[in-house]
């Protein structure tokens, strides 16, 4: 005879509240209390310790749409920043118990360790269909003593949290003092990264190609840029709607009007459009997780990728023909098949490109860290540039 152990776990109740009224009532998962942000899903089947480390996620509640999560537990190695960044956690079935050789300590731990408010035993299918008909919205979870005011109330403060356009919010994930993570083995070129909301992974595979990285706090100017004499510069990953990064798309400019070397992923492919003279919006629901298929333009080849956006920037015409710029031609280079987003930008005639989704991605898939190497092509191509100059 087998015995349900659900039956035995019980846990505290917990109500989810988007802000068009809809809720969906569960039991606590992580920490009691409360917790608003926008309401987000993700469709990957692992790396949840990523996405929960991910800065890109900060004042999110994250939905997980695969149903079981927490059964590999919490590693020491695996986390992509210091901390849990997600504002919320959205779970079907959490495991009761985790089980595999590197886990220290269960999902749930840290999430109480850190605050982090959740809920589980929620149908979080049906919740993912809402997001996607109605969009990304405003959500509260809330447990414990927080439940002893009326669902309207709730509604109310809900309503109340700021919305995630024309919220400005890398400096507050940003690094606050500069750091470098150094070459492995013979060190090749040095580059300043523009740290926005960066992954640990991202440094680490620079750093792999012989790349001294400064890893620079989102302030940074192009004068301190200049005084590390560096052979490129990256911009990272990050929260928050690009429309309000005024700084760093000027700071870019000055970057192509140099003629250094850049490479961006993600808030930092929106910052180069924004450079550019493009705009940005606001995507229905975004494009989150470990599996979404981008066509890269020049080759025909299409990579799974880890994608992790709520904006995209706006390209003039639907053809996805080249434009002129004051930095000269400019290309889509990559789309996505689901949506037909732009997810990736190249520069003709300048040493430039960037991409929407993640070469970094640590959970996988891998598919295009050789993003990395494109790089480190374009910066020895501009040295030999130099080179022949000087010899002229």
């Amino acid at each position: 005879m087998t015995t349900d152990v659900n039956r035995f776990h019980t846990r505290t109740p917990a109500l989810l509240v988007l802000e068009d009224g809809r809720t969906f009532r569960g039991e606590a998962y992580g920490a009691l209390g409360e917790t608003v942000g926008e309401a987000v899903f993700s469709t990957g089947m692992s790396g949840y310790q990523e996405t929960l480390t991910d800065p890109s996620f900060h004042r999110q509640v994250v939905v997980m749409t695969a149903p079981h999560i927490g059964n590999t537990g919490v590693n020491d190695e695996d986390t992509e920043s210091a901390r849990i960044w997600v504002s919320g956690y959205v779970v079907r079935d959490p495991a009761l118990r985790p089980s595999n050789w590197r886990s220290r300590r269960t999902l749930e731990d840290d999430l109480r360790e850190q605050g982090v408010v959740g809920i589980s035993g929620i149908d979080t299918r049906a919740l993912t269909r809402h997001l996607r008909e109605s969009g990304a919205m405003r959500v509260g979870i809330f447990s414990g003593r927080a439940l002893e005011e009326s669902t309207d109330g709730l509604l109310a403060r809900v309503r109340e949290t700021p919305a995630m356009a024309g919220s400005a919010l890398a400096a507050e994930v940003s690094t606050t003092e500069a750091y470098v993570v150094p070459a492995e083995g013979d060190r090749r070129f040095s580059v300043a990264a523009l740290d926005l909301g960066i992954k640990a992974n991202t440094p680490r595979l620079l750093a792999q190609r012989g790349i001294d990285v400064h890893v620079m706090p989102a302030g940074t100017t192009f004068v301190q840029i200049r005084e590390l004499d560096v052979d490129g510069v990256f911009f990272s990953n990050g929260p928050g709607d690009p429309a309000t990064a005024d700084a760093e798309a000027e700071l870019l400019r000055q970057v192509l009007e140099a003629r250094i070397p850049f490479f961006g992923i993600c808030f930092g492919n929106q910052i180069l459009g924004r450079a550019l003279g493009l705009g940005t919006y606001k995507l229905k629901y975004g494009h989150r997780g470990i599996n979404q298929p981008v066509l890269d333009r020049a080759t025909g080849r299409v990579e799974i990728t880890a994608q992790n956006h709520g904006f995209a920037v706006e390209w003039p015409n639907a053809e996805l023909t080249p434009i002129d710029t004051e930095f000269g031609r400019v290309e889509v280079s990559h789309v996505c098949l689901n949506d037909d987003v732009v997810e990736g930008l190249r520069l003709l005639d300048r040493p430039a490109f960037s991409v929407q989704y993640h070469p970094e991605a640590a959970a996988g898939p891998h598919d295009s860290e050789y993003l990395f190497d494109r790089f480190v092509d374009l910066m020895v191509g501009v040295g030999t540039d130099d080179r022949k100059h000087e010899d002229a």
